[in-house]
């Protein structure tokens, strides 16, 4: 899976960076989504931004990847207030916070960039997750299922999605469905495998 960011020269259906950082206050363009079957996808969002937002990004992520939570996410913070119609920022924030223990914070950043782009399937995983801690399992289906629905191949939703129905939904045939979609594409899940042989048996299908 690949997320791509078109920032700063590499944004071409928008106007060029600008060389000093502007706040915006304008509504922003939705993000395109490609579909590459054999690696997965990427997302592309177009911005006008300062030319010091890209630096700050990658050095957010850099800190967030040295396990600095705190740095990071200050980082972030400013990238989003010259940046706010980018949801990449606001999702890195609520996976952060995630990490941090702090799921109120991680739902609240996670609206965000789905407010910026509906269709973002790693923000609806994510936020499947979120929902699945805090006890909201149908909730946790649907976004999942709406990550699946832009992007079928999505494997860690796919996985996700059949976890939750295996042990939270008690929705074994959705269980099945979706380990073998996984299993599918994914050959080296020793735990997925064996959840899988496990709802087999309960359904009585050990043998399929």
């Amino acid at each position: 899976m690949r997320r791509t960011i078109l920032l700063c020269s590499a944004v071409v259906m928008t106007a060029a960076c600008n060389t000093t950082p502007t706040k915006q206050a304008r509504t922003p363009k939705p993000a395109q989504i490609e579909i590459e079957e054999s690696v997965g996808f990427t997302i592309l969002e177009n911005s006008r931004i300062g030319s010091d937002v890209r630096v700050d990004y990658d050095r957010a992520l850099e800190l967030l990847g040295q396990g600095n939570l705190h740095a990071g996410s200050a980082l972030l913070e400013s990238v989003i207030e010259k940046a706010p119609d980018l949801s990449a920022p606001h999702i890195d924030l609520g996976i952060a916070h995630h990490r941090k223990g702090d799921l109120e914070a991680a739902e609240r950043y996670l609206h965000a960039a789905l407010e910026i782009n509906p269709r973002h399937p790693i923000a609806l995983n994510e936020l499947g997750i979120v929902y699945r801690k805090t006890a909201r399992f149908a909730e946790s289906r649907r976004s999942y299922e709406a990550a699946l629905a832009v992007y079928p191949g999505f494997h860690f939703a796919r996985r996700n999605l059949a976890v939750l129905c295996d042990l939270y939904l008690a929705d074994l045939e959705c269980a099945l469905s979706n380990y073998e979609a996984y299993m599918a594409t994914v050959h080296s899940d020793d735990d997925a495998a064996m959840w899988m042989k496990n709802v087999r048996y309960r359904l009585g299908r050990l043998e399929d």
